[in-house]
């Protein structure tokens, strides 16, 4: 009997596998995508096995033969290769040239600028314009949002009473994040100022005379012809786009570099009136940018990250509740801020289901690709009764960048693209660091991938960012080394810590 107990108890303490139908459904599946990606290599094997048998069956005399004929046709041969130099000597010049992100750095606030949940509800009790209604709805954004207590603000968001902002305490707050984005990134990449020929930079609220380019150029020095473009209220996503703006300019001019610098302003972004749906920006954003560096340099490849693999912008203003739902206005009283529609998250989705339409072919294998064409003419043709697929966008990006715009934001997109709590670990953690620093915030996430030791060589990124006006955008990247953190990364010192567990 207790021999018995003891069969028993073996047989529960083995893990049996797991055969029930949604794991076959899986197996099927991946069983597919490994026919559907090696079916040219199996479709070359059976003709190069009668290559080899035609070929083993000539003999010397065909072959001296066939040697002959090319002798006799001398000038069909020449003319053939010709041909083929003028053709491939065209190819090569007419090809679009690599851009290679040579480096990247993002600015990591000192410790005393660091804003936590309680000392940002006493700075907006300070606030006299807040009614008891409005804090309270800003301490619930608060315990939801996804923030944490280690987020940055610069110094005129933390002095207690509160006092007005002027265009000298925006430019003290810019000078602080750009300048030291930028030494450090100069430091890094051992690239001088005056080698430089290309500048984008990207701030929304705040946009000064001289612009912010200008502040950049006047201090590193840098050469009077240098190409400056200044990007203004174009959102969250404006890092992606300064960067596609950056890679049309690098395929224009040769052996060039290009830094891009992406940031938003605190100071002039801060609401201080009643209305809900414009003080929610004052409890996600804070303190943060980022600075680029790319290159055209066929020599900077071996030193590089990563090379740029595409670009696909989306541009849903000619809605007119796209176009609505994130807009700086005035309130009743005269009070400057950015207000959020409640639609906001539904003209996301259908901004990021267009952006994927165009970026799916670029990206996703032909498995997937043809499995999306199925159902697609199967639900026109025949008007079955069958869900849109989406396609598994795991297969195509080993690492997902998600704008940290807040909580719901990167909810939804985890559960649109069926993808892991790994894939957007690196956008909870930023949020929650970090705050949201608007476009920089895709940096951030890709420099905590890197503090994780996770990016190998071969591995594919996807960038995506939602902004104002409504926009999508999507950058894809292809690590080229097994990709070291650099000696400026921000996670340097707290990376040990992450992830941390959520509340919910």
């Amino acid at each position: 009997m207790k021999s018995a107990n003891n069969g028993v108890e073996i047989l529960q303490s083995r893990r049996l596998p797991d055969f029930s139908p949604s794991v076959k459904l899986k197996y099927v599946k991946l069983g597919y995508h490994y026919l559907i990606s090696h079916l040219p290599t199996l479709c070359l094997v059976p003709l190069m096995s009668v290559i080899i048998v035609e070929a083993s069956r000539l003999s010397l005399d065909d072959i001296h033969e066939l040697w002959l004929q090319l002798e006799y046709n001398l000038v069909s041969v020449i003319l053939f290769c010709s041909v083929l130099v003028v053709v491939s000597t065209v190819y090569f010049m007419s090809r679009k040239r690599s851009v290679y992100l040579v480096d990247f750095s993002c600015y990591l606030p000192p410790s005393h600028l660091k804003i936590k949940h309680d000392y940002f509800m006493e700075y907006c009790k300070s606030e006299t314009a807040f009614d008891e209604s409005s804090l309270e709805f800003l301490r619930k954004i608060m315990e939801r949002s996804g923030l944490g207590e280690e987020t940055s603000a610069p110094e005129t968001l933390r002095s207690i009473p509160p006092r007005a902002p002027t265009i000298a305490d925006a430019r003290q707050e810019a000078e602080l994040v750009m300048f030291g984005a930028l030494d450090k990134l100069f430091a890094n990449t051992n690239v001088k100022p005056r080698d430089v020929g290309i500048l984008v930079v990207n701030c929304s609220i705040f946009n000064p005379t001289p612009s912010w380019s200008a502040m950049i150029i006047n201090k590193y020095k840098m050469r009077s012809n240098i190409k400056s473009f200044n990007l203004a209220g174009m959102g969250c996503s404006a890092g992606v786009i300064a960067v596609d703006l950056a890679k049309d300019m690098l395929r224009v001019h040769r052996n060039s570099y290009a830094v891009v610098f992406s940031t938003e302003n605190m100071t002039y972004n801060w609401y201080s009136g009643t209305k809900k749906s414009m003080l929610i920006s004052n409890c996600l954003f804070r303190l943060g940018g980022a600075a680029v560096l790319l290159s055209n340099k066929s020599a900077d490849r071996k030193r590089s990250k990563y090379e740029l693999s595409h670009v696909v912008r989306t541009h849903m203003g000619a809605n007119d509740k796209a176009f609505k739902c994130v807009q700086q206005e005035q309130d009743d009283d005269g009070k400057t801020g950015v207000s959020l529609s409640k639609d906001l998250m539904a003209i996301a989705g259908d901004a990021l289901k267009t952006n994927i339409t165009t970026l799916g072919p670029l990206v996703l294998p032909v498995s997937e690709q043809l499995l999306f064409f199925v159902t697609l003419v199967a639900k026109r043709l025949f008007n079955a009764k069958i869900k849109p697929y989406i396609p598994d966008f795991k297969l195509a990006f080993e690492h997902f960048c998600i704008h940290a715009g807040g909580r719901a934001v990167i909810d939804e997109l985890e559960k649109n693209l069926q993808l892991l709590p790994v894939h957007v670990e690196a956008s909870r953690m930023t949020l929650h660091r970090f705050g949201n620093t608007s476009s920089s915030s895709i940096w951030y996430e890709l420099a905590y991938m890197e503090a994780k030791g996770r990016m190998r060589k071969g591995d594919r990124v996807w960038q995506i960012a939602f902004g104002s006006g409504f926009k999508c955008n999507s950058a894809v990247w292809l690590a080229l080394n097994n990709v070291k953190p650099s000696a400026t990364n921000p996670w340097k010192d707290c990376i040990h810590r992450y992830p941390v567990k959520l509340m919910l």
